[in-house]
């Protein structure tokens, strides 16, 4: 395991090392200085589209009130997660046990739902981003700045994660995993991961109830979630008119919607680290004929990526620092309570 997180980090560096091997780099920092105070822009709009995130995961846990506090709180939580998510090689997983750990310390949110809620909260955005993407992909077919072979490329890959998040929504909806484990549990050898097969049913009902249940909830959930994936090309159009080089929205939601393909599809490498620069260089030169703009774009999109992780480890700091709490729903009504 650790032999491929380590081939996977190097792909990343290969692919980073391709990538600016082929433009200026003293040309790249020339740009991104051009973007000054804009940089507070798109900070401001990850924060915008951070907290919609935030709210998506808040929505698929039943038992915490849908608050201002709950909200800030859950927002912390995912904040820390999220940062462990971008420098951990765990193929973006490795700040989830993070999050369920924090809830259950700090706001007494059980291992059972707070897990729950990471698998919904993860499913949702998928499915969120599916769409996405089906729009963004109707978008590239009408535009004539793009070669076949990337609309070509982008349709397969569009594909691919159609199909696969239709397989991970099913497995959820269905019961898929408690139906297998109901076949196993026949076979003598079953009696030795009873206990593990007693965690999956339980999962797999707390999965369906929030689905049939709570079908409100999972419908506003998916639609900030794609409020919060919209945001990402609204971020892109004021990045590339703070370059110096305004595109129209259509054109940002191509982008983006590229950049966001090529990350999923290379989610294994740690932060899609030379993946994203090198879609963003051959989008970005296809759609304006300057593949140095798409390198500056990426990097001012890893300038806004670092200041969270910074801000988000800062704070996991002060968690280990603070002692536990009590339940996130009993606190609510507590006066002066943060």
């Amino acid at each position: 395991m650790r032999f491929l997180k380590t081939l996977y980090f190097l792909i990343g560096v290969a692919l980073l090392a391709t990538v600016l091997l082929q433009i200026d780099g003293g040309e790249v920092m020339a740009r991104v200085r051009d973007v000054g105070w804009g940089l507070a822009v798109v900070l401001g709009l990850y924060l915008a589209a951070f907290s919609i995130d935030s709210l998506t995961w808040l929505l698929t846990m039943a038992s915490i009130p849908l608050s201002a506090k709950g909200l800030y709180r859950t927002w912390k939580v995912r904040l820390v997660g999220e940062s462990f998510n971008a420098v951990m090689p765990a193929a973006g997983m490795g700040g989830e046990p993070v999050k369920a750990a924090l809830l259950k310390s700090h706001y007494g949110v059980g291992y059972g739902e707070a897990t729950a809620s990471i698998i919904l909260a993860r499913t949702i955005n998928l499915i969120a981003l599916m769409l996405f993407l089906v729009i963004g992909f109707a978008f590239m077919l009408g535009s004539s700045a793009l070669p076949a072979s990337y609309k070509a490329m982008a349709g397969a890959g569009l594909v691919v994660l159609v199909f696969g998040t239709f397989v991970v929504f099913a497995v959820q909806r269905l019961r898929i995993t408690s139906l297998a484990g109901s076949w196993l549990s026949q076979w003598r050898f079953a009696k030795r991961v009873e206990r593990i097969l007693h965690h999956i049913f339980e999962m797999d009902a707390r999965l369906v109830r929030f689905y049939t249940a709570h079908r409100e909830r999972f419908a506003w959930a998916t639609l900030w979630a794609f409020a919060n994936w919209v945001l990402g090309a609204v971020e892109i159009y004021y990045a590339m008119y703070f370059l110096g080089h305004p595109v129209s929205f259509v054109d940002a939601w191509i982008i983006e919607a590229v950049a966001q393909l090529v990350r999923t599809g290379t989610f294994f490498i740690p932060a899609s680290i030379g993946a994203q620069e090198g879609a963003f260089m051959l989008v970005c030169a296809a759609m304006t004929g300057s593949p140095v703009l798409g390198v500056a774009v990426a990097v001012v999109r890893r300038i806004r990526e670092i200041v969270w992780i910074v801000w988000g480890m800062g704070l996991g700091l002060m968690y280990t620092l603070k002692p536990a709490a009590g339940h996130m729903a009993a606190e609510e009504s507590k006066p002066g309570s943060e």
